[in-house]
């Protein structure tokens, strides 16, 4: 009798371990950062083509880039990015591309209109990086007046930062959303300020914006 209540006893307890085994927690699926898709990019690059296609004689492109020290440390991969956009643009077709650099204190250039965009990517290389603050008000009057003079079918904006007044550049933008030069601005880095004057750029221009990064 004792052994029949001891194994029952076993039992029992045996059932009662099975109980507090503890149920393996589902493991929460890491963040899925938002980055430009491929599509995305691949649409940027239809749409130039179409620029290309549509106009008369030859679409007039400016693609601008913030050349602030903040952008120093990753500047090798920007440039090589920027380039690869430059060969790009360069197999559209009958565009004139012009560029449109910033940085330093006030400094603010550009180049002419030209087909030849290997060029202007050995201008770009030779850009070194300086101290100051963003200056995208000028990109975007420097546009206005552009497009006063002959027709700008888009603008190419690549930056990182925002230091100026948001209303100000909303109607700029405005302006030349106004004037048919849809925006488009490939942001680096993830300034959360930045996002939102990018964002409402290019929404006020009916442009896009975009990550840019490797991926």
């Amino acid at each position: 009798m004792l052994g029949l209540q001891a194994v029952r006893q076993r039992h029992i307890l045996n059932v009662m371990s099975d109980k507090k085994q503890p149920v393996p927690a589902k493991a929460n699926p890491a963040p899925v950062e938002s980055q430009s898709s491929t599509g995305e990019i691949d649409a940027f690059i239809r749409q130039a083509r179409t620029l290309a296609a549509s106009a008369t004689g030859s679409g007039r492109l400016i693609l601008s880039l913030d050349a602030t020290m903040s952008r120093q440390p990753t500047w090798d991969l920007a440039c090589a990015l920027q380039g690869e956009m430059f060969d790009a643009v360069g197999k559209a077709g009958a565009l004139k591309v012009q560029l449109v650099y910033f940085r330093g204190l006030g400094e603010c250039r550009s180049s002419g209109f030209v087909t030849d965009t290997d060029a202007l990517k050995q201008l770009m290389t030779r850009i070194e990086c300086r101290s100051g603050q963003t200056q995208i008000g000028k990109v975007l009057a420097h546009a206005l007046k552009q497009t006063a003079a002959a027709r700008v079918n888009a603008l190419v904006y690549i930056g990182d930062a925002m230091e100026e007044n948001i209303d100000d550049l909303a109607e700029k933008a405005g302006s030349l959303g106004l004037h048919g030069v849809p925006v488009f601005v490939f942001q680096e880095g993830h300034d959360a300020g930045a996002e939102k004057a990018f964002k409402e750029i290019a929404r006020l221009t009916k442009g896009a914006w975009f990550r840019f990064d490797r991926r």
